[in-house]
């Protein structure tokens, strides 16, 4: 278990998923759960045909002003993985590091996600790279929900047992996005699908340098509350959701009791259904019946969660 003992005053250690299982085939998985009990949760990671990993994932857990926070979030690099490492890296820190993280998340996720994407090509201004990454991204408050989406990557969560997406693809023949881009001054193209330029497959995104006029890296928001009918929350790369649909996902998932467990059904379920791609996803389970300070038996200790 990795602590990072830099984050801001306010806030308690943030703690890291746990080392993961990463075998010979490119296949990483692992687990984590909250001291009350109320979450566990899985990731699964898979380079799968690709000869190289551009997907990254981060998983957190901290206090800030005596307020449980937990964050997940995928990152699915384009054109290189650096973008998407990069993000792993800061986007959460510059998250929290925001005066308004608590007072008004919404308008700190926005600025945030914008200001990595400044600060990322500002780091890559003297290279010759023109990376680019997705970022999907869950942020829980206390009992409020949070996600955040640039990007084809996506969130879905289930409620009582109907799968609900909570991000929309960004796509550039979306009907918004493409007036978008044109009113920008730019053009979208079919070259083997709608394309920013004839390029770029997605239509925001943090880099892309060449295309920032277009691509832009301002999130689209949704936020709820979590009720007893909240069940699980489901992040992916497109990976994933090129070949599994939101409710086979949601099918797949349920399935399984403990959600590393569901997380790694999920990306072999894409890969054995044809997927290209780096596969990643986070999958977590709402114990709504654990979280009584009664039962302490049903909570576990980040610190003490095995990995068979």
């Amino acid at each position: 278990m990795m602590v990072d003992t830099g984050a801001m005053s306010r806030a308690g250690p943030i703690v890291d998923r746990l080392p993961e299982k990463d075998d010979d085939g490119g296949f990483a998985s692992g687990g984590w759960k909250s001291e009350d009990g109320r979450l566990s949760c899985g990731h699964s990671s898979f380079r799968g045909k690709r000869v190289t990993m551009e997907d990254f994932y981060d998983i957190k857990t901290t206090k800030v002003d005596d307020r449980t926070v937990c964050l997940f979030g995928i990152f699915d690099g384009h054109g290189g993985s650096r973008a998407a490492e990069y993000l792993k890296e800061h986007l959460f820190d510059n998250l929290m590091k925001h005066p308004k993280f608590l007072a008004d998340t919404k308008l700190a996720l926005s600025e945030t996600y914008q200001q990595t994407d400044a600060n990322f090509l500002d780091s890559e201004r003297d290279t010759f790279r023109d990376d680019g990454s997705t970022a999907a991204t869950a942020v829980l408050v206390d009992n409020h929900l949070y996600v955040a989406n640039v990007g084809d990557s996506r969130t879905i969560i289930s409620k009582g047992g109907k799968a609900i997406a909570l991000s929309e693809d960004h796509k550039p023949n979306r009907s918004d996005e493409r007036k978008r881009i044109e009113n920008a001054g730019g053009v979208v193209m079919w070259a083997g699908t709608w394309r920013v330029g004839g390029v770029l497959a997605m239509s925001r995104a943090f880099g892309n340098r060449m295309l920032k006029q277009f691509v832009v890296a301002e999130p689209e928001i949704q936020d709820q509350e979590i009720d007893e009918e909240l069940e699980l929350l489901v992040l992916a790369s497109d990976g994933l959701w090129d070949v599994v649909p939101n409710d086979d996902a949601i099918s797949l998932a349920r399935a399984e009791e403990e959600p590393e467990a569901a997380a790694r059904k999920l990306t072999e379920a894409a890969f054995t259904r044809g997927s290209a791609d780096n596969i990643t996803c986070i999958v977590v389970r709402f114990h709504h019946d654990k979280a009584n300070p009664a039962n302490p038996d049903k909570a576990a200790d980040p610190a003490s969660v095995q990995h068979g």
